[in-house]
């Protein structure tokens, strides 16, 4: 395809032209988005069909992922036509916006199943702000240190775009630890990308693993329960090991091959929200080992496109958003299939653009469209 050469406005020694943007990303997205509804209807049809709570309605969480992949679509689309530049002079705002909102639903959200982390919206319906505060995280840190390129060269800057990040952490954290953990994740990989020491990252990252260790050993609440879970899932099997416990058979009855899409004996009724966090292991029972290998492949190859396109960003802020965007998918993905497989302790993480989950979806497709239009703009 021909491509036009642009006047660089960002370095003069480099020459920067404009294309279409990265179809390997575009498709692979769509073919995990349209995997992710054919799962979601496998993994809820029967218990959306079977209890009053839902209706009998066998296909309620199909029509509302349905709707949130349609809006995610034209956001991603949308994104993916707008120059990712004009998106730093929203950053701070939409930064602030975010933690209002986080501050809001901690005092008025909605509650379900004992977690408050929503707030209700006409037409759209539920809205989880701790997934706005991801994008909010990656546009702002990057836009900081990008406008201020000597920023991370002491300590002091460290700790100022440290703040930021540690203000919206905590916030998040209040309500929902395991999506504190994914922006922490976000947040501080982006600062170490940019900046030119490593050591105090391995230093800092040991002693917060190591205090989030602690903590989730001695905690008295569900976190602990689910600690020790992890340890010994089999212990307590029909109370706090009882998901993951669940999820284990399904992944090992899957085999090579599976039992077949549609035929997984977990989902009726024995695996708790199968059509959500723990989606991995239907993947696993119904299409085995071959299946979930594809699906990771898919995943690799978007997490692959997106380092790429990093790497050839023709300005620091494309390269820390396209960067921040990568951590976010890559983190989700390796955590899911980390608690899926019982080697980590189990956490809510959605599996990125298959998991249900309006929200989440529509956001992680319009960061999508946000990396399509970085990769427009490639290095010569």
């Amino acid at each position: 395809m021909r491509k036009n050469r642009v006047k660089n406005r960002f370095d003069d020694e480099k020459k920067i032209y404009v294309s279409s943007f990265d179809y390997s990303v575009f498709f692979t997205v769509i073919l995990l988005v349209l995997f992710g509804i054919i799962m979601i209807f496998s993994a809820s049809s029967y218990v959306a069909a079977t209890r009053s709570e839902y209706n009998h309605d066998m296909f309620l969480f199909l029509k509302k992922q349905v709707f949130a992949v349609g809006l995610g679509f034209v956001l991603m689309m949308f994104t993916a036509n707008l120059n990712y530049r004009k998106l730093k002079r929203f950053a701070f705002w939409l930064y602030c916006v975010a933690n209002f909102l986080l501050v809001f639903v901690f005092l008025f959200g909605t509650a379900k199943k004992g977690a408050r982390r929503w707030i209700y919206l006409p037409v759209v319906g539920s809205f989880q702000p701790s997934e706005l505060a991801k994008v909010a995280i990656i546009l702002f840190i990057s836009c900081l240190i990008a406008s201020n390129k000597n920023i991370l060269k002491d300590i002091s800057g460290h700790i100022f775009c440290a703040f930021f990040v540690f203000l919206t952490v905590i916030l998040i954290a209040l309500a929902n630890l395991s999506t504190a953990i994914i922006v922490s994740l976000i947040g501080f990989g982006i600062i170490f990308i940019a900046s030119p020491y490593t050591a105090i990252f391995f230093i800092s990252g040991l002693i917060g693993a190591s205090g989030l260790v602690f903590y989730m050993s001695r905690a008295k609440d569900f976190r602990g329960g689910r600690f020790s879970a992890w340890l010994d899932p089999f212990s307590d099997p029909s109370a706090t090991g009882y998901q993951i416990v669940q999820s284990l058979y399904a992944v090992a009855s899957g085999g090579i091959f599976g039992l077949g899409l549609g035929q997984s004996r977990q989902k009726l009724g024995f695996l708790p929200e199968a059509h959500n966090d723990i989606i991995f292991s239907i993947i696993c029972e119904e299409l085995g080992f071959f299946g979930a290998m594809i699906v990771l492949i898919l995943f690799a190859i978007l997490i692959w496109r997106g380092i790429k396109i990093a790497v050839n960003a023709t300005d620091l802020f494309g390269t820390l958003v396209a960067s921040g965007i990568v951590i976010m998918i890559a983190s989700q993905v390796i955590i899911n299939v980390a608690v899926v497989t019982n080697s980590i302790p189990n956490t809510g993480v959605p599996l990125p653009f298959i998991s249900y989950g309006g929200t989440s979806v529509a956001i992680m497709m319009m960061l999508i469209g946000i990396l399509l239009n970085i990769s427009r703009y490639s290095r010569d």
